[in-house]
């Protein structure tokens, strides 16, 4: 049977090479001779091999490794150097290229091993050295980054794990703060490793490895000889006890029989925790033995047992006083037992689904439950009626705490949604949208109240409280905006209309802006001041001028100084600079409309005013004009001197006419003739009132 090679890459005058032989199962490292092409050592590594990489010489590396090899009396010849392989086993070993020899390997890996749909283990994937400081880069299968460095000590080669960078951290079940400072964050992410955060770099600090399935759930404290410890419960059926500082298990306990699902530490005295599991049953383990050198963990003593629900148990919570416990369970009930002997005290019944988180008050004698029914309870431990409902979520509540100093609720839900409530009044009082699915895991910090939250979407969000911070905002902002207005009417009283309306468009106040381009408008040299206003905004002041001049369009009251505004915007700016501003095209569109309908009832008002002038002289209503123009008087004078019998006949038949009655004085020419006369003025007299009574309405004729 044929041998698979991989090609992995040149190193001066070699070439590396992987091989597999299928037939017996024999992964090696080949290295071939690029003058002659000759095989110059096979190397076999006896795991399947993912990459290979080669320790620059000269490097602080490589430098170690040759004290280490001395040291070790482990000689090479002259043209040996070393290379790095990692496989599926996760584990960095290095070697020797002319004596074959491995130099070093890993005691123990610093990842879990993933398995393929085939079968096949995958710890590390890819290596490679870093030129800056000679350190070394393993990249694992789950996506994270390992960065070593290699340590010679007491004649002792040791490789360091640095750094962790963590890609992706699949569904985040449970997290918790550490220790006084807080300034820690362990998470369970389906996993059978605990990842442990910094929150000031947000990079994976270390992990804690023991467990053999997936962590469901962990809890953290602060004991009394002042270590942070963590317990955890996993799908192994076991609990474990960890101590923060030596990264180190210190306590199993074994006896459940099925998932541990929910564990929580007592919250005064310090010295035990409970755990509740898939098989129905409370657990009291304590934590008598515990030293402060420890090397080997102990087994831990359950102190008591019950079986507390007829399904899996999803949340416990230990009271202030650790003189009760409650558990929620999968059955829709919850109940509170009596430590440290867990007697029965009261059972919580009235939700319809399972109950997912359970939690005490700070402050009062009553039990917060979270329930698959999309609502929350508050119960009496005295009697065990439900005193408050909470409803709002729009999917099954998994996490409920208390915050600001029980007078608050934050809750998280399949909706991807956390709220805060407030328990006085019922009402939610704010809403967070800032994950994709579902937010099962809820972390208070006792000291800041920072809240952090991480769900199925693989995302964990630390929330801080930034109610004085928006009250202060808020004081400042109402501070500037009363000096900022008191510039404003400076600057108007001033004429400095410029000033003005760049102070309006800072106050953010369109109302404001509209009554000084209104009062801007009706002085003289009005174009002027706007268009030395306009001149002086940008592309974003610009856009919001054009926001609210389409607001001030849709209405017939305000459109007179919208469309001015708009008539001198368009003769400062080009519009092949007005077209490219981001979102013009919308704010246009929701001009033009508006824009044509004013247009059109201008010019129907316009019309109008032809007729009106009609009737007005139909009806005579406009007096006609009795004086001559001069020229037609001198043409007369020099008719008279021309012809003086002629004229004086017409005036003596002028003067017989005056004499005879009314009714012969009107004769048809003559009412032809006025009439005339009357048309004439009336046409002088439309001019006229064409340009005084534009803006009369129809409905006023």
């Amino acid at each position: 049977m044929m041998s698979l090679l991989f090609p992995l890459f040149a190193f001066s005058s070699f070439l590396f090479y992987f091989e597999y032989v299928p037939s017996s199962l024999i992964w090696v490292v080949t290295l071939w001779d690029l003058h002659d092409y000759s095989n110059k050592k096979t190397v076999i590594t006896n795991e399947a091999v993912e990459a290979v990489c080669v320790i620059g010489a000269g490097s602080p590396f490589a430098s170690s490794l040759d004290s280490y090899r001395q040291s070790a009396k482990k000689l090479a010849g002259p043209q040996s150097f070393y290379f790095v392989t990692v496989g599926e086993r996760g584990i960095v070993r290095i070697w020797s290229s002319e004596s074959s020899v491995c130099m070093f390997e890993q005691e123990a890996s610093d990842v879990t091993a993933n398995i393929d749909e085939d079968g096949s283990r995958r710890g590390f994937t890819s290596a490679v050295t870093i030129a800056s400081d000679q350190g070394l880069i393993c990249v694992t299968a789950d996506q994270q980054f390992l960065f070593y460095s290699l340590d010679l000590t007491e004649e002792l080669l040791k490789l360091n794990l640095t750094k962790r960078l963590v890609g992706y951290n699949e569904e985040v079940v449970d997290m918790k703060f550490i220790g006084d400072d807080e300034k820690f964050l362990a998470l369970a992410t389906n996993l059978e490793q605990i990842r442990v955060y910094d929150l000031a770099s947000m990079s994976c600090s270390y992990v804690l490895a023991g467990h053999t399935e997936i962590v469901l759930c962990l809890d953290t404290c602060v004991s009394t000889s002042g270590k942070s410890l963590i317990v955890t419960g996993s799908k192994d059926n076991n609990v474990r006890l960890w101590e923060s500082e030596s990264k180190s298990c210190i306590g199993i306990g074994i006896g459940h029989m099925g998932a541990v699902g929910a564990v929580a530490f007592s919250k005064r005295k310090r010295d035990f925790f409970v755990s509740g599991s898939s098989d129905h049953t409370l657990k009291v383990w304590s934590m008598d033995g515990l030293s402060d050198n420890m090397t080997v963990p102990i087994n831990l003593k359950a102190k008591a047992v019950v079986a507390a629900h007829d399904k899996d148990i999803n949340s416990v919570a230990v009271a202030p006083n650790d003189s009760l416990v409650c558990s929620g369970s999968q059955d829709r009930t919850a109940c509170v037992w009596r430590l440290p002997d867990l007697v029965s005290v009261v059972v919580f019944k009235g939700h319809k689904r399972g109950i997912w988180s359970v939690e005490f008050s700070p402050v009062d004698q009553c039990v917060i439950t979270a329930s698959g029914d999309k609502t929350i309870r508050i119960w009496a431990i005295s009697d065990g009626s439900c005193l408050k409902t909470f409803e709002g979520h729009t999917s099954s509540v998994l996490r409920a705490l208390f915050v600001t100093r029980g007078t608050q609720i934050v809750s998280s839900g399949a909706d991807g949604l956390v709220k805060l409530w407030t328990v006085k009044t019922n009402e939610c009082v704010a809403t967070y949208d800032n994950h994709e699915d579902k937010v099962w895991a809820l972390a208070v910090s006792r000291k800041t109240e920072m809240l952090a939250t991480g769900g199925s979407d693989a995302l964990v969000n630390l929330w801080f409280d930034s109610t004085a911070a928006d009250k202060e905002e808020a004081f400042h902002k109402e501070e500037m905006g009363v000096l900022k207005g008191q510039e404003l009417e400076n600057a108007v009283s001033d004429a400095d209309y410029s000033k003005a309306i760049r102070i309006a468009f800072e106050l953010r106040k369109p109302h404001r802006l509209y009554a000084l381009l209104s009062e801007i408008c009706r002085k003289q040299g009005a174009e002027d001041h706007i268009d030395k206003a306009l001149e002086a905004l940008g592309n974003e002041e610009l856009r919001t001028l054009f926001s609210y001049v389409r607001e001030w369009n849709t209405k017939p009251k305000f459109c007179y100084v919208s469309q001015f505004v708009l008539f001198r915007v368009f003769n400062i700016f080009p519009p092949t600079e007005i077209v490219q501003m981001k979102g013009i095209g919308e704010l246009l569109e929701g001009l033009i409309p508006y824009s044509q309908r004013h247009f059109g009832r201008i010019d129907r008002l316009v019309r109008s005013t032809f007729l009106l002038d009609y009737i007005l002289s139909g009806m005579s209503v406009i007096d006609p004009e009795t004086q001559q123009p001069e020229p037609k008087a001198e043409f007369l004078l020099q008719s008279e001197i021309e012809n003086p019998d002629k004229e004086q006949g017409i005036n003596e038949k002028d003067h017989t006419q005056e004499n005879a009655p009314s009714k012969k004085r009107k004769s048809n020419k003559s009412r032809q003739g006025s009439h005339k006369k009357v048309k004439d003025v009336a046409y002088n007299k439309v001019e006229t009132v064409q340009r005084h009574r534009v803006g009369i309405p129809i409905s006023h004729i």
